[in-house]
């Protein structure tokens, strides 16, 4: 009978021994070869598990200890040492019967465990030794840059181009990382990290959707949404339907926003109305609100409804510097 190879393939990013049934059975009843010690490596030897860390070529190392034992497993890195496969799979097939060379996965990475790669990268870059520039940061430093990714995110959406959108939801995603670590550098008693992110979040969505993880039914969308406001309005004790708004957002977005608040609960206030002697820029503003008030008795966003004029009007400057650059 040929002896065994396996090649152990583990997530790093796991608590080392958190392992299948299958992997504690086969290093358990096969000496274990490492390529540096882990870990990983100390989990098994815990756990009484026979580990050898291989000083000079795994290859030849793996093939004796496999044909005097009947069987080696070899703990594979983080990236799978796939040169190590190729060079034991060529060997294998010079010499058939030798041995059998299998692959087995130990653990693998949990759906989103890439994010824990993120926290990583951004610790290691904000703290001592890492980026001078990150580490100057501050939260008012950051914000137009979060501001600027959202909206190339919104640009990607606009665009229709889905590959665009997951690289500008990434630099979204970096700002969020890097606004929580600074955070861990607050004055004691205001610290929070990038767990108290994520775990406000969950509870929040708990909370908001009892239609899934209670027993609240809800049969519609706007069930869903009347019940969405209900808690929120529960959660949150506010003074006015206007609190919340975000006043940073766009200003034709903002008035919409506003009058939409207004008219949720029914409130009819009249629109600014300057007097002759009022600043051109009121009576502009003014002249504005109006025009979203219109806009929105007739269903149209009054934001999404310029932008998509002025980006048709920017493709018309672009044509005619065209045209007047190929005339001369």
């Amino acid at each position: 009978m040929a002896a065994r190879i396996i090649l152990l393939v583990t997530s790093p990013r796991l608590p080392a021994g958190l392992l299948t049934a299958a992997a504690w059975d086969v290093v358990r009843q096969n000496p274990v070869l490492a390529g540096a010690e882990s870990e990983v490596t100390a989990a098994l030897r815990a756990a009484g598990a026979e580990v050898v860390v291989v000083a000079g070529p795994a290859a030849t190392a793996l093939l004796d200890t496999a044909t005097t034992r009947g069987g080696a497993v070899w703990l594979a890195g983080p990236a799978g040492d796939e040169s190590l496969a190729r060079e034991l799979g060529l060997r294998l097939a010079r010499e058939p019967g030798l041995a059998e060379l299998e692959l087995l996965y130990g653990s693998w990475d949990p759906p989103g465990a890439r994010l824990l790669d993120a926290v990583a990268v951004l610790d290691r870059l904000a703290s001592p030794g890492g980026d001078p520039w990150k580490r100057a940061q501050t939260h008012r430093s950051l914000a137009s840059f979060l501001v600027e990714e959202c909206y190339e995110a919104y640009d990607a959406i606009s665009a229709g181009d889905t590959d665009a959108l997951r690289e500008e939801l990434g630099d979204v995603l970096l700002q969020v990382v890097l606004h929580a670590r600074l955070a861990e550098e607050l004055p004691e008693g205001e610290r929070w990290s990038v767990d108290d992110v994520a775990g406000g979040l969950v509870d929040k969505m708990v909370r908001r959707n009892p239609h899934v993880f209670a027993e609240e039914q809800a049969g519609t969308l706007a069930q869903i949404e009347e019940n969405w406001e209900r808690i929120k309005r529960a959660e949150k004790a506010r003074g006015s339907v206007l609190d919340g708004i975000a006043l940073s957002q766009p200003a034709l977005a903002l008035a919409a926003k506003i009058l939409e608040r207004a008219g949720r609960i029914g409130l009819s206030v009249p629109q600014p109305a300057p007097g002759p002697d009022a600043d051109p820029g009121d009576r502009l503003g003014a002249e504005l609100l109006r025009t979203v008030a219109e806009a929105r008795a007739a269903g149209l966003d009054p934001e999404a409804s310029l932008r998509r004029v002025a980006l048709a009007h920017a493709g018309s400057v672009r044509a005619a510097e065209s045209a007047a650059g190929g005339g001369s």
